[in-house]
């Protein structure tokens, strides 16, 4: 599945050591009646005589697994007053069965990451945790037991039900969110795509539980099903054990239901206005396009990344660089049954509808006068290219997409639609062009009748054995070797030194499956005396390095890291520059010779600083009515918890003073700051993944030992400030969702002897959203949040004792429903306050804790920044070691003790923001 490609603005467009190991590609002994399919580049199909089917993809590059279980099964299915059943089930399915009657609660005991997703087509059970035979037998023993045997109550419904329609409340928060789904309800007369997952709030609230159980009963079934499982494990074993476990599941009697409605021919252009509360424009265009399996779909793919690329596509240069919209997106969004390819940009507060509307649609459908040249189209293919080979560098990543090719027929379709988008030309995606986007079907906001309609002819998709049958795909990836990232086996294989004065350097290298390789930098400069009264230009430097350096532009500079395989994101902040690269060995020397040149050379093009300063001010508009800005603006300002006087780099500004400061901010600016302040000699670097540490030391050398800030850099004390309790409360007209927030000051640093109780204590009051004091009562109970969490914020420092800690808590719920979360929240901490922990509780989340630190380890991302956090605070994998020994040895008196010395039920501060009535 192709998504819409990312616009400008996100807020609008929310919607060990061993030797090498290789991927096996053969199909696993069979176990008594379990029959073999096809195999694909490691990954290979097997069959139960249930109807089950399975997909096993072993590789023991990383030390862990995922399991994802895939229905065939969405909003698709529903019937008429009865939208947003799949996705209501799915919510059940965490209830509990006869056998397992607390899966959330197991399921964070052994530290599994999880969750699920309803969409059109499918509903998906996924589970990712550190390979352990053990877990992966309990696993799979849930799920067959919950495929069969789930509660589906009618208590559960009527707790769930009001989670669901506050996660419903939560998304039309969203303008695009919300105009999207009108426009889709709008584009389609009879098919099913027409509703989202989400469903109808009536339906929703007033589905009879036997609708639901017989709903449950049809679908949830192993002939329905596809089990997947990736990532370190023996494929022999598995697979018998997913015999024992699936096999005993008898094939059910009935015939899946099945349908017939098809969408017919679109016959004159569509309008719809949504009129909401809120200071965002949007307008957008949606088409009805062929299915994924269809031969077309390629060519779409490739076209929504010529039109919706940033900054290359052809609607980030007609309107973002013309200053008629802040930022732009398309894309093909291919399924089961024929989709919609939509286009859409985001306007300024003051910008002219009118014409970027025309423009949008001008830039969509006339491109048979301005036809995509191959020059556009290799661009396109090479950037979807290395996102497609970014996903075959991750198995567990390659687990989860497989859901959606699953949902539009079938599994192989991933490897089939790779392959054609491979051969696309620039003659494909023009005719489809042609063929697809034009007025009369399109749905934008208008009907005209017409005496001549030209419309557009959905082909139907052939059968899917005719495009994937008999098909061998390409030689699977070369995996890397079984690195256990324990913190011993990181000390051992890192390697840690100094460059010239300040650059201190952690090198781990090691074979990674695609070769693939994570550099972290950061380098510091600037004191608290020399930055006040310039931090705004210091932030906007960081966002300008990239938008053109050293003669090249936005665009080149983009082009040229794609060309090199390699993800850049190169910034800065109030006292430091960044540089991190996700690349390969075979480009990482070009990559960081050319992430150092943008970092010394940039031009600061002035087209580009007005696009990003429209953007920012856009942005900035977009918030002022949104109840969880105006509650986080709020609990920041002056008067409750920063301690920071006007023009001191660390004062919350209000909206008003951002946006001031951006219409004073000039070019000049950024140049004084570069000048003045940025150098890379004093630093942290860490490499992590498939390199040699020989060259890449010496590269580091040459590239940034040398260049020495005018201005050394000197850290901001911060400092715990005691707050008196405060509550706020804000009203926001017509948003369905409200936001609280709440917030205690505490004297808490990361050495600190409490911290590691507190940090205990926090995760049990708040750490998981499905399994935590506050989510059992709140959402589990009583189904008042979709959302409810604490967390805690321990300071850190080199030197000295920096204490500005504190806990904070957040939630969302329906307005109405608002004050009963504050009473429970408020509840919750006093008893723990009172009453303390459990041993049970403390046993679960230590167990928890230590899953997630060695979970963590097993990306090479996480590590690099792990190594440069010690490296930033002078410490080395001993910390590391002794934090994990102190957690482990934590009791009940500690734990509570801590609880009671630094939380204070009475000083807790909270802001709400709502359509209170």
């Amino acid at each position: 599945m192709l998504k819409l490609s990312s616009c400008a603005l996100g807020v609008a467009l929310s919607f060990a050591l061993m030797p090498a190991v290789y991927a096996k590609g053969e199909p696993a002994t069979l176990p008594r009646s379990v029959t073999a399919g096809p195999c694909i580049e490691g990954i290979c199909e097997y069959r139960l005589p249930n109807g089950l089917r399975v997909l096993l993809f072993p590789d023991a590059s990383k030390p862990t697994v995922t399991v994802n279980l895939v229905y065939g099964v969405g909003s698709m299915q529903e019937n008429y007053g009865e939208t947003g059943m799949a996705h209501l089930l799915e919510h059940l399915l965490f209830k509990g069965t006869q056998k397992h009657p607390d899966i959330p609660g197991e399921m964070q005991k052994r530290g599994v990451n999880k969750n699920a997703t309803t969409s059109l087509d499918r509903t998906n059970y996924f589970a990712s945790f550190p390979a352990n035979d053990d877990t992966l037998d309990w696993l799979l023993a849930m799920e067959a037991d919950r495929m069969l045997n789930s509660r589906v109550a009618k208590a559960d419904l009527d707790s769930e039900m009001t989670v669901v329609r506050n996660e419903m409340e939560a998304g039309d928060n969203s303008p695009a969110g919300v105009l999207m789904k009108r426009m889709r309800s709008v584009a389609y007369d009879w098919h099913n795509y027409a509703n989202l997952p989400i469903g109808a709030r009536s339906d929703v609230e007033n589905v009879p539980i036997g609708n639901l159980q017989a709903f449950y009963r049809t679908w949830y079934q192993p002939d329905n099903a596809l089990l997947i499982v990736a990532g370190r494990i023996d494929a022999d074993t598995t697979l018998s054990r997913i015999a024992a476990h699936f096999g005993p599941l008898k094939k059910p009697a009935r015939t899946l239901p099945a349908f017939h409605t098809a969408e017919p021919t679109q016959d004159g252009e569509r309008e719809v206005t949504v009129r909401r509360s809120g200071d965002l424009s949007l307008v957008a265009a949606t088409y009805h396009v062929p299915a994924l399996a269809q031969a077309d779909s390629a060519a779409l793919a490739v076209l929504g990344n010529v039109l919706g690329h940033t900054p290359s596509g052809r609607l980030h240069k007609a309107l973002v660089e013309t200053k008629l919209a802040a930022g732009t997106g398309a894309g093909s969004m291919s399924m089961r049954d024929p989709g919609l390819f939509n286009v859409i940009a985001v306007l300024p507060r003051e910008g002219d509808a009118a014409r970027a509307e025309a423009e949008l649609l001008r830039q969509a459908e006339a491109i048979v006068a301005r036809p995509v040249t191959a020059d556009e189209v290799d661009a396109a293919k090479q950037r979807i290219g290395n996102d497609q080979e970014n996903l075959f560098n991750n198995v567990n990543a390659v687990a989860m997409a497989l859901s959606e090719y699953q949902a539009a027929g079938d599994w192989r379709l991933l490897f089939v639609q790779r392959d054609a988008i491979a051969k696309v030309t620039a003659a494909d995606v023009n005719r489809v062009a042609a063929a697809y986007l034009k007025p009369s079907n399109r749905t934008l906001g208008r009907f005209v009748p017409t005496d001549a309609p030209d419309r557009a002819e959905i082909p139907a998709a052939p059968a899917i054995a005719s495009v994937v049958d008999g098909y061998t795909g390409r030689a699977a990836v070369e995996a890397g070797e079984a690195f256990e990232a324990t913190p011993q086996n990181i000390a051992a294989r890192t390697q840690t030194f100094t460059l010239g004065d300040g650059l201190k350097v952690s090198l781990l290298p090691r074979r990674t499956r695609g070769q693939t390789v994570t550099v972290n930098a950061h380098f510091e400069f600037g004191s608290e005396q020399a930055i006040s009264g310039r931090d705004t230009a210091a932030q906007w430097v960081g966002s300008m390095l990239l938008r053109g350096a050293a003669g090249q532009s936005y665009e080149q500079l983009v082009a040229r890291f794609d060309a090199l395989k390699t993800e850049a994101s190169i910034g800065g902040s109030l006292q430091g520059a960044q540089i991190r690269l996700s690349g390969k060995r075979e480009t990482l020397a070009e990559a960081l010779a050319l992430a150092a040149q943008v970092l010394r050379q940039p031009d600061f093009p002035q087209a580009q600083f007005e696009q990003l300063r429209l953007q920012a001010i856009t942005g900035i508009e977009a918030q002022r009515k949104e109840p969880g800005m105006l509650a986080s603006m709020a609990m920041a300002m002056a008067t409750y918890f920063d301690p920071w006087p006007a023009g001191h780099p660390l004062h919350a500004d209000s909206l008003d003073e951002s946006l001031a400061k951006l219409n004073a901010l000039k070019l000049g600016d950024l140049r004084a700051w570069h000048r003045d302040f940025y150098g890379t000699a004093n630093g942290r670097i860490s490499v992590v993944g498939d390199f040699d540490p020989e060259a890449v030391k010496a590269q580091l050398q040459a590239l940034f030992a040398g260049w020495k800030s005018p201005a050394p850099y000197a850290p901001i004390a911060t400092r715990y400030q005691p707050r008196a309790a405060h509550r706020e409360s804000f009203s926001t007209p017509d948003k369905p969702n409200a936001v609280l927030l709440a917030r205690q000051n505490l004297s808490l640093n990361v050495t600190d002897a409490d911290a590691p109780a507190l940090s205990i204590a926090v995760d049990i009051l708040g750490g998981d959203p499905l399994k935590s004091r506050l989510a059992d009562r709140i959402r589990q109970r009583e189904g008042l949040s979709y959302g409810v969490s604490a967390g805690l914020r321990a300071d850190d420092s080199r030197s000295g004792r920096d204490d500005n800690g504190s806990l904070t808590v957040q939630a969302i719920a329906a307005p109405e429903n608002m004050g009963k979360v504050e009473h429970a929240l408020r509840e919750e901490l006093a008893r723990l306050v009172a009453g303390g922990v459990t041993e049970q509780e403390l046993r679960d989340a230590v167990a928890a804790r230590m899953v997630q630190r060695e979970q963590s380890r097993a990306s090479d991302g996480a590590v690099a920044g792990l190594l440069q956090e010690l490296l930033d605070y002078d410490r080395s994998m001993a910390f590391v070691i002794e934090r994990d020994s102190a957690y482990r040895s934590l009791t009940v008196d500690r734990v509570n003790a801590a609880i009671r010395t630094h939380l204070k039920p009475e000083s807790l501060s909270v802001f709400v923001a709502g359509d209170f009535k």
